[in-house]
């Protein structure tokens, strides 16, 4: 037995100690820059207002739309892994002696065909990540984007209870003071949206509350699909890792399409006497060149962020896509910030008010009961065991499937330029897999 990846708690760079290159630094800096914009152009998106079809003035609040378009950036995935895939199918055929050599084996290289039934398989992940999604979606209308990127972090409480509870992967000592520090932030800045709320929120009848309850649903239904995927699919489906994002991108945009939008269409609701009226949206859209723009950078952010999340694990370790996930809320709430103060005047971004210093304690306790939860900062009043930290991260960015997809690519023991020929092949699932909360344990029998 070859054991490939191992827990690390060491901040110290890419794959086997090298030190990060300049490759390696600007696709780490793509993921936070686009991870933020992501939040804050969503929110700048639902704080527009256009002429709808009636021809009066309305607020372009339309988070199932939102959905349908972060899942149709994420098909973009596919044609980037197909391109991808015959590029390196080509390579590999003119490269088939050296690579023989190179693994001291006959002349060929670890590919095969991915099982129809998987592209299926897939459809139930994304259910899970699409209602999550217009959960989290629809209580953004009614809170900051600082606060439901903090409030996001309840996933980690959510996971951890279900697996100690119902699944028997009981939660060590140190575990538990790090989900109670989490549940305290969390606390934390649920008071700080409702004693927060501006007067202007208030009279337009948009109760924090219902905000705060929908995104921990979100939370809640994302950790079911985390614990789903790491109970009953996780070295049982395998596919490359862009294609297990367009594959997700996929099966949203064409469940959001024909199953979601004709709910919303047939629900009463206040968009024109539907829950949400689609030809409102699409007038809307035409009639303002400011809701375009955003639409479009949108769209392109979070096309960037899934690409650049995934090539953040595959270049760098586990921990540096930690990292990433942890700097988000800092980086979403100081550019909501800076927008507000120095580049819209106050027409988009988040205004800093007394309530805003009990968020800021949030925001640190919630940054540090992660690291007690990763083992990253040890009491000694706990037992920790070789390989303790898990390397959780508030907002669970990665599940299970999608980490296994990576890891493995990673971690198939060639040499470093070979590797990343794995990154679009398919890979009979491995007997053995070790996988919690975006980390995972390679056993591969040789």
């Amino acid at each position: 037995t070859r054991d490939f990846v191992k827990a690390s708690g060491v901040m110290g760079g890419s794959r086997s100690g090298k030190k990060c290159s300049g490759t390696d630094i600007s696709v780490f800096m793509v993921g936070l820059i686009s991870g933020t914009g992501c939040s804050l152009t969503s929110k700048m998106l639902l704080s527009c207002t256009s002429i709808g079809k009636t021809g009066a003035t309305e607020a372009f609040e339309f988070p199932l739309f939102q959905s349908w378009v972060m899942f149709l950036a994420m098909t973009c995935a596919l044609p980037v892994h197909f391109i991808y895939e015959w590029y390196q199918r080509r390579a590999i055929s003119e490269e088939r002696a050296s690579l023989a050599q190179s693994l001291n084996t006959p002349a060929q290289f670890p590919k095969g065909r991915m099982p129809v039934w998987t592209y299926f398989v897939l459809a139930i992940p994304s259910c899970f990540d699409l209602v999550a999604t217009v959960l989290c979606m629809f209580g953004l209308m009614y809170i900051s984007v600082s606060i439901y990127q903090l409030l996001r972090g309840a996933c980690i409480v959510f996971v951890a209870l279900m697996k100690h509870y119902f699944l028997g992967d009981r939660q060590k000592g140190f575990q538990w003071m790090g989900v109670g520090l989490l549940a305290l932030a969390i606390a934390m800045v649920g008071l700080t949206s409702v004693y927060g709320a501006s007067e202007e929120t208030a009279a337009n009848g948009k109760n924090p509350v219902v905000g705060i309850v929908l995104i921990l649903s979100g939370a809640f239904v994302q950790s079911l699909q985390y614990v789903f995927e790491e109970k009953m699919m996780t070295g049982v489906v395998s596919a490359p890792p862009l294609l297990l994002v367009g594959m997700e991108g996929l099966w949203g945009t064409v469940i959001c399409t024909c199953v979601l939008y004709p709910i919303a269409w047939l629900l009463p609701g206040h968009d024109h006497g539907h829950m949400e009226d689609p030809f409102n949206t699409i007038a809307m859209i035409q009639n303002s060149t400011t809701i375009k723009h955003i639409l479009v950078w949108y769209f392109v952010l979070i096309f960037l962020y899934n690409s650049s999340g995934v090539l953040v694990t595959y270049l760098l370790n586990s921990v540096w896509h930690a990292i990433l996930d942890n700097f988000r809320p800092i980086t979403v709430w100081g550019a909501d910030l800076f927008i507000f103060y120095a580049i819209s005047k106050g027409t988009f971004g988040e205004e800093w008010n007394k309530w805003s210093y009990l968020e800021l304690a949030g925001l640190g306790i919630l940054l540090f009961g992660t690291a007690v939860y990763n083992a990253s900062f040890r009491f000694s009043c706990f037992t920790y065991d070789h390989g303790s930290a898990v390397m959780a991260t508030p907002m669970m960015a990665r599940s299970p499937l999608l980490t296994s997809a990576m890891e493995h690519a990673r971690a198939q023991g060639l040499s470093d330029d070979l590797r990343q020929k794995m990154v679009t092949q398919y890979v009979a699932p491995q007997q053995q897999y070790a996988t919690q909360y975006g980390f995972i344990s390679v056993s591969t029998q040789q």
